[in-house]
């Protein structure tokens, strides 16, 4: 019988914010991952990086800007893969330590993931993602005439933003799915993957990046998944989140969603790209399923018994 593929999205929650709170969270994620591997899941691991390519954003233009120019600029983009290969080293390492522990012997592999974008994409002319340090007003200015947009913050800062575009296809896949088909773990796609354009014959890296969800999405539909798991630092997706008359939701198919991010009930750099992963894997294939949670019910919630789980009525679930 052959195993059903799962893709995990993790949450910054599932991975801490310092070098330190990373290498700790990392040992309790991979607990949750090698219960799954026991369970028969054949499995693709999506992270997010926030907190860690702020910090590299912000570390290597600290380094262009305070070594009298020794140093040039580091791309965004180059930052992305650096936080690729600072989590995945982490993450890989501890799942393997955990599943030794348990008498399986699996590779975890981390591979280096471009995702193409397309230059025309609206979020290119109207950037809302934010990165990097806040900043003075002074310090905003310069970012600015640095050829870079900031937005003011609800305390008086600044802080560099920069656009969110749709992935459209993952570089690597052909290698995911190779080392899927092999029975190995894979992690890829970390923070979204590196944003790319094509240029003649090369791929040119964008000063973007991706939701990671959306390209967790992406991810699933391609290698065929039979769920999409996606942690948060909620037990269940909310309507009214916060308010007298917030509604846990345990359970809502595409329309509904559809019908819900179209109110406006999701918070848009959070919650909503989530459900909306959710809603275009679901839609994608017969008998596919999503799932949100925290990482802690995933297993409960996989086996439908927590969180929330999202299903199409014209698919099946």
């Amino acid at each position: 019988m052959s195993k059903k593929r799962m893709v995990i999205a993790l949450g910054h929650k599932d991975l801490g914010f310092t070098l330190q709170e990373q290498y700790q969270a990392v040992q309790h994620t991979a607990v949750r991952i090698a219960d799954f591997v026991t369970a028969g899941y054949q499995l693709a691991i999506v992270f997010s990086n926030a907190p860690q390519v702020g910090r590299i954003h912000t570390a290597m233009k600290d380094l262009y800007e305070n070594y009298g120019g020794q140093y040039e600029r580091t791309p965004l983009s180059v930052c992305s893969a650096m936080s690729q290969g600072m989590i995945g080293y982490d993450l890989q390492n501890a799942i393997r330590a955990e599943l030794v522990k348990r008498g399986i012997y699996k590779t975890a592999s981390t591979i280096l993931t471009q995702v193409m974008v397309d230059p025309y994409d609206e979020s290119f002319y109207q950037p809302v993602k934010r990165v990097g340090k806040r900043m003075s007003e002074a310090e905003a200015r310069q970012e600015e005439e640095n050829g870079n947009e900031v937005t003011r913050l609800s305390d008086g800062s600044f802080q560099r933003i920069v656009p969110a575009p749709i992935p459209q296809a993952i570089v690597e896949i052909d290698a995911v799915k190779a080392l899927l088909d092999a029975d190995q773990i894979v992690i890829a796609a970390g923070g979204g993957g590196i944003p790319v354009m094509r240029q003649g014959t090369r791929l040119r890296g964008a000063a973007a990046v991706i939701e990671k969800d959306l390209v967790a999405g992406l991810l699933a539909k391609e290698i065929d998944a039979d769920i999409l798991l996606i942690t948060t630092a909620v037990e269940q997706v909310s309507l009214h989140f916060g308010k007298p008359e917030e509604q846990k939701l345990f359970e809502m198919s595409t329309e509904e969603a559809k019908r819900y991010i179209a109110d406006g009930q999701f918070e848009f750099r959070s919650m909503q790209p989530k459900v909306q992963a959710a809603i275009d894997f679901v839609a994608s294939g017969n008998g596919r399923r999503a799932v949100i949670t925290t990482q802690e019910l995933a297993e409960k919630a996989v086996a439908g018994l927590a969180g929330t789980t999202i299903y199409s009525e014209e698919r099946g679930r």
